[in-house]
C-alpha cells in the first residue's frame, strides 16, 4: 500500500522537485519504505512506498516501461496480477520486477485504457504517457483506495489524501456548503464533492485522462442488479463458498507477515476461518475490546480464535480514546464521523505491531444485507402498505409532530417513524439512517447558511442512487444504494484513513469482483429470509462457524459515545464545543449547541451521535482551517 500525489506543470510552472518532496511527506505514513519523484516539462509524480510484494529497490516507483514512455504511480494491490503476467509472459513479455505495478504498464501499452477491465484489486494509480502527452488517472471499481484532485483556473493536482495537495503552495481552502449539510445527515461527504470548493473526489469505478488542455472523466465498470438468475440455492452457497476461499487465497499473497482482524462477527470470523483452512500455520488475529458489555465483542473473536488456533491479540479500548482522540481524527482531511474510527485505528495499531497486512470482513453486510436497518426498513415497508397513501401523505405527518413536542424517547422514534411513513419508500430509506433531522438542522443552522443553500437537500444523494439502481426490487436498489454511497464514503474511507495512519494494508474478500458481481446476480430472498440477515452468507460459513456466532445478535463495531461524551471525552469535546469554538460557530446557532449539550449531560436526552459528528467537524477544522 502506498501514497502517490502529483500536479501538471502548465499552470504550476514555479514548482519544483522539492514541491513533490513535500507533497509526499505530507502522506508519509502511507508509504514509509522509500519514496521517489519525477518532474519534467508537463507533469510531476511522487510516491510514498510500503513494501508488500518485491521488496527489492526494482518495486521503488515511480515506475518507467522499458523504453521510459511510460511513468506510473500506483497505490493499492491487483490480485490477479499473477495470471495477468503469466498471460503477458505468454505473448513475450519480459519483466524486471515482481511487481504488479509493472503488469499495469505493460497491459496500458497493449490495451490503453481498456486494462482496467482486466484489473482486479483496489487500487488508484496515475499514468503519464510521453508520447501522447496523456495523464491518465484511475480509481478502482468500489473505492478502496483514495484519490483526490484539484482544479482551479487551469492547476490541476492530485493526491490520495487532500494533505498532499495542501502541501502545495497558494491552494484555496473555500468551503462548501452543501457538503457541510451532507457530512451532518450522513457523517461523511459524499463523492464527487469534498470540503472544499476546489477538491473532488475521482469516483470509484471511473477514470480520468487529461490530455491537449482537456479533461475526460468516464465511468469504466457498473454494478448490475437488473438480471437475478433463478438458481438452485444448494449450487449458490457451494459456488459462493468457492468464490470467497478463491478471492481470500489471492490476499494471502505477500512477501510481508500477514494476519486478519477478527471481531467476532460473522463477516471477519468466515474469512478468518477460511484463511485457516489455507495455510499453513495458524494466523494471526487482532481484535479490539471495550469495557462496556454491550459493545464488547471480545469473548465471540476469542472463541472463534480457539476454535482456529490463532495466534490472537487483543487491545482494550478506554481511556487511551480522549489521549489520542485530537491525533486520530487529523487523519481525515476533511469532516468524517463514523464513530467506529476509534477501534478501527486501535485495531490498525495493534495489528500493524505484528504484521504489515490485514485481512478484513468488510462488505458482508452491504453486499449481502446485513445491517438492522433493513429489518427496520422491511418493516417499515410493510406498515407503509397497510395504510392509504392518502392517509399517510396527509395525517401522519400532523400525527409525527405531534409525537415530536413530547420529549420522550417513544414519542421521538414514533414520531421519527411516522414521518418515514409519510414518504416514499427510498425517502423514508434517507430519513431513517440520516444522522441529522431536517428539525434540528433547521434549529442549528444559521439564516445566512441557509439562505445560501437555497432548496438544497443531502437526500438528493441517496433518491439518486436509489433511482440509478437497475434491481427489480426495493432491497436490491437499497444495497446498491448503500455500496455507492454509504460503503464508498463511509466503511472503506474509515479503514483506509485509520489503517494507512498505522502504514498497514488491509484488505477485503468479500469486496471482489467476482464475489460482488455473483452476488448481484441472487435474488433478494436469498440475502434477505424470513427476516433472517445475509442468509446466504451465514449458509456458506455455517461448516466453518458454530451457530452462536452465525445467528447471534448482530452488535456492530460500534462505541459507548454517550457514556463517551459524559466520562472518557467530556472534558475535551466541551472544549472543543462550548469554551473554544471556532468552526462551529460560522455554521450554526450556538445557543442550541449548548442546549444539546447540556440536555445530555444531564441525561435527559442522548444527543451523543449529532454531538459527535459537531465534534469531529471543530476538530477538523481547527487542524485544516484555523
Amino acid at each position: 500500500m502506498c501514497g502517490i500525489a502529483g500536479f501538471l506543470t502548465t499552470e504550476f510552472e514555479q514548482l519544483t522537485a522539492e514541491n513533490l518532496l513535500s507533497m509526499g511527506n505530507a502522506i508519509v505514513h502511507r508509504g514509509p519504505d522509500a519514496h521517489g519523484e519525477y518532474l519534467d516539462d508537463s507533469v510531476g509524480l511522487c510516491h510514498r512506498r510500503l513494501s508488500i510484494l518485491d521488496l527489492s529497490e526494482a518495486g521503488n516507483q515511480p515506475m518507467f516501461s522499458n523504453d521510459d514512455n511510460i511513468v506510473i504511480v500506483f497505490n493499492g494491490e491487483i490480485y490477479n496480477f499473477l495470471e495477468l503476467r503469466k498471460e503477458l509472459e505468454n505473448e513475450g513479455e519480459i519483466f524486471a520486477s515482481g511487481t504488479d505495478t509493472e503488469v499495469i504498464i505493460k497491459l496500458y501499452e497493449k490495451h490503453g485504457v481498456d486494462c482496467l477491465a482486466m484489473l482486479n484489486g483496489m487500487f488508484a494509480f496515475a499514468l503519464w504517457d510521453k508520447n501522447h502527452k496523456r495523464l491518465f488517472i484511475a480509481r478502482d471499481r468500489l473505492g478502496k483506495k483514495p484519490l483526490y484532485y484539484y482544479t482551479d483556473n487551469g492547476k490541476f493536482a492530485f493526491g490520495s489524501e487532500i494533505k498532499a495537495i495542501l502541501a502545495l503552495p497558494d491552494i484555496k481552502k473555500e468551503i462548501r456548503l452543501d457538503a457541510i449539510h451532507d457530512f451532518f445527515a450522513y457523517q461523511y461527504i459524499p463523492d464527487p464533492k469534498s470540503i472544499f470548493k476546489h477538491v473532488h473526489k475521482l469516483p470509484p469505478a471511473h477514470y480520468m485522462l487529461l490530455e491537449s488542455g482537456n479533461m475526460t472523466i468516464k465511468q469504466y465498470w457498473h454494478l448490475s442488479f437488473a438480471k437475478p438468475v433463478a438458481v438452485n440455492e444448494k449450487e449458490s452457497v457451494a459456488k459462493l463458498q468457492e468464490i470467497i476461499k478463491k478471492s481470500t487465497q489471492r490476499r494471502m499473497i505477500s512477501d510481508v507477515p500477514l494476519g486478519a482482524f477478527l471481531s467476532g462477527g460473522v463477516d471477519s470470523s468466515g474469512i478468518v476461518a477460511t484463511m485457516s483452512g489455507l495455510s499453513d500455520k495458524p494466523v494471526k488475529t487482532c481484535t479490539i475490546a471495550f469495557d462496556n458489555e454491550k459493545f464488547n465483542e471480545a469473548e465471540f473473536a476469542a472463541a472463534v480464535a480457539k476454535q482456529y488456533k490463532t495466534e490472537h491479540h487483543e487491545f482494550l479500548v478506554h481511556q487511551n480514546v480522549a489521549n489520542t482522540l485530537e491525533d486520530i481524527v487529523s487523519y481525515f482531511d476533511e469532516p468524517f464521523a463514523d464513530p467506529s474510527l476509534v477501534p478501527t485505528f486501535f485495531v490498525s495499531e495493534l495489528a500493524r505491531k505484528e504484521v504489515t497486512v490485514a485481512i478484513a470482513g468488510d462488505g458482508g453486510d452491504e453486499v449481502f444485507a446485513g445491517y438492522e436497518k433493513y429489518s427496520t426498513d422491511f418493516v417499515e415497508n410493510q406498515l407503509r402498505d397497510k395504510f392509504p397513501k392518502w392517509m399517510r401523505t396527509s395525517l401522519f405527518p400532523v400525527f409525527g409532530r405531534a409525537c415530536g413536542s413530547i420529549n420522550l424517547p417513544l414519542f421521538q422514534r414514533a414520531k421519527n417513524l411516522l414521518t418515514s411513513l409519510s414518504v416514499s419508500p427510498e425517502m423514508g430509506f434517507y430519513i431513517t439512517n440520516s444522522f441529522i433531522t431536517d428539525d434540528d438542522w433547521q434549529k442549528l443552522a444559521k439564516d445566512e447558511v441557509k439562505i445560501e443553500l437555497n432548496d438544497y437537500h443531502p437526500s438528493s444523494l441517496t433518491l439518486e442512487k436509489y433511482r440509478e439502481a437497475d434491481g427489480p426490487d426495493h432491497l436490491s436498489k437499497i444495497l446498491y444504494t448503500d455500496m455507492k454511497t454509504y460503503l464508498t464514503g463511509g466503511i472503506l474511507v474509515k479503514v483506509d484513513r485509520m489503517s494507512m495512519a498505522n502504514s498497514l494494508e488491509v484488505r477485503a474478500p468479500i469486496l471482489d469482483k467476482e464475489v460482488i458481481e455473483f452476488a448481484a446476480t441472487l435474488p433478494s430472498a436469498l440475502k434477505f429470509r424470513n427476516k433472517e440477515k445475509k442468509y446466504i452468507l451465514k449458509e456458506a460459513f455455517k461448516p466453518l462457524l458454530t451457530d452462536d456466532i452465525l445467528y447471534r445478535k448482530k452488535m456492530g463495531f460500534s462505541v459507548p459515545l454517550a457514556q463517551w461524551f459524559r466520562v472518557e471525552i467530556k472534558d475535551i469535546a466541551q472544549r472543543y464545543l462550548i469554551d473554544d469554538v471556532k468552526g462551529l460557530s460560522a455554521i450554526f446557532n450556538m445557543e442550541q449547541v449548548q442546549h444539546l449539550w447540556a440536555e445530555h449531560q444531564k441525561a435527559r436526552k442522548d444527543h451523543s451521535a449529532l454531538l459527535w459528528s459537531m465534534l469531529m467537524y471543530e476538530m477538523w477544522w481547527q487542524r485544516y482551517m484555523n
